[in-house]
């Protein structure tokens, strides 16, 4: 029993007139991975073993694109094809096995599973989606561990999205997926066992994030890279035990729990205040912030200031010090990078005590002070008040 290729030129019921009965599958929806070929047009006489369970010679069979029809008979698979089109049941024939997308690796699939029948005489049509199934929910019950070099801290976060799976080896995916006896099949009745292998898979990929040095904050953005990292840790293993792998994965929300929360807003906030601009901003604005506190006092404005006064003299200090501080260290800022200043020409001196040459009134390196102003030092260390050195006979430096 096998399929072979009918005629494609002809269409519509002109086609379905010529064949005693025309099966196609029953209607589909976005997470529908498997339903049953069904009956929509009969002939008179067509079945004549008397039951729906039998697919009589000569039928028509009508496969839509992103579809895997198999023929089963007796439980077993006798033929299948992945290309859309229409196809008649021989029962003479051998299997024709149109591998479509797959080629020669469906082969190898049904040769492990077309020994398999369980009950003698039920002939079925079976379809497969080959569409991305899309749209599965999941959620972290518990917040999962992310280590970031950047906070470097142990953070906790929840996430929340979507992921959808495309089946890559439909008759592996019959076998080991679909349970028994069931003739429609949503991805939901069967994704129970493969959503904690999910979560279990999502971890992972978040510690090889943490480990690639990725930053918490960046995750949300991350869906297509996170992606990946779900592909590298569990496609292999659902490609071989289940033929499906994932396709995607969106993000929808990402959490923090109140402990990481709170260690996050320290660690900005304190950036933040590392830069003296921002603190001298903070400090200005308490002062105003204080400023319009007094004047709301309700006890009296004068009050509000004497007040204010009081805590001024007791805290000015400390105020007026960090004000000071941010200023510096913004002067500092704005002057680093920039050269030293040279020293005014003529005012080089030679110390006469270890010869090194300065600028200002001491000696940088001995402490020795400098000559008397009318007499110069020459390089080789001798004080001279004339034109030339007395010593070696250089001229005075101009």
């Amino acid at each position: 029993m096998g399929i072979i290729k009918a005629v494609t030129q002809a269409a519509g019921s002109a086609l379905g007139d010529q064949w005693l009965e025309a099966i196609e599958p029953d209607d589909m929806g976005d997470q529908t991975v498997f339903v049953r070929g069904v009956q929509v047009r009969k002939g008179r006489g067509s079945n004549t073993k008397g039951s729906g369970d039998v697919v009589s010679d000569g039928s028509l069979i009508h496969v839509y694109p992103n579809q895997f029809m198999m023929l089963v008979d007796g439980g077993k698979v006798v033929d299948y094809t992945a290309e859309e089109g229409y196809y008649k049941v021989e029962n003479s024939s051998m299997p024709s096995l149109f591998n479509g997308q797959f080629g020669e690796a469906l082969k190898e699939s049904f040769n492990r599973i077309r020994f398999g029948g369980i009950t003698p005489g039920v002939q079925k049509v079976y379809y497969i989606n080959l569409q991305e199934i899309k749209g599965l929910k999941f959620g972290t019950r518990n917040a999962v561990n992310y280590f970031d070099n950047f906070y470097n801290a142990e953070l906790f976060l929840r996430a929340h999205g979507t992921y959808s799976v495309k089946i890559t080896d439909p008759l592996k995916f019959y076998r080991e997926v679909i349970p028994k006896n069931q003739d429609r099949v949503e991805m939901e009745d069967v994704n129970q066992q493969y959503l904690s292998e999910f979560m279990e898979a999502f971890q992972t990929a978040l510690n090889q994030m943490s480990a690639d040095g990725v930053r918490i904050s960046y995750v949300p953005s991350k869906s297509r890279e996170l992606g990946s990292y779900m592909a590298q840790t569990l496609d292999e293993e659902w490609n071989r035990m289940r033929g499906m792998e994932i396709q995607a994965v969106g993000i929808a929300s990402i959490s923090y729990d109140e402990e990481s929360q709170n260690l996050i807003n320290m660690r900005n906030k304190g950036a933040m205040m590392g830069d003296p601009a921002v603190r001298e901003g903070y400090v200005q604005s308490s002062i105003a912030e204080g400023l319009k506190a007094a004047g709301s006092n309700s006890a009296g404005s004068m009050a509000g200031f004497m007040g204010m006064g009081f805590g001024m003299q007791t805290g000015g200090g400390f105020m007026g010090a960090a004000s000071g501080t941010n200023l510096q260290q913004m002067q500092m800022a704005q002057n680093a990078g920039q050269p030293a200043a040279a020293a005014p020409k003529g005012q080089v001196w030679y110390c006469p005590n270890c010869g090194n040459q300065n600028s200002g009134k001491f000696c940088s390196e001995c402490g020795t002070p400098r000559p008397a102003s009318g007499s110069w030092t020459c390089s080789c260390g001798a004080v001279n008040t004339g034109k030339f050195c007395t010593e070696c006979g250089k001229p005075k430096n101009p």
